[in-house]
């Protein structure tokens, strides 16, 4: 028994590492489509921008669920996968 919830804390906090890694992959995609100066409305470019913020800082308070759904929605308006 101690050993099958142990393995089970070990997945846990493996996917939790993994999504934590994800996250700065996603920034980055975004930070080179912005570089690239895509033609979005005002209104887009402002959604993305704020978007990136909020996910970063969800990454940096450890909601890394949360950034990884502001940035894929970041993405989605740049077109992005």
């Amino acid at each position: 028994m101690k050993r099958t919830l142990s393995f089970a804390a070990a997945l846990l906090l493996a996917s939790g590492a993994a999504l934590a890694f994800h996250c700065p992959k996603d920034m980055k995609q975004i930070d080179d489509a912005l570089a690239k100066h895509p033609k979005l409305s005002a209104a887009q470019m402002k959604e993305v921008k704020d978007l990136r913020a909020k996910g970063e800082a969800e990454h940096k308070a450890g909601n890394h669920q949360a950034s990884l759904d502001d940035l894929g929605k970041a993405k989605a308006i740049l077109g992005l996968k």
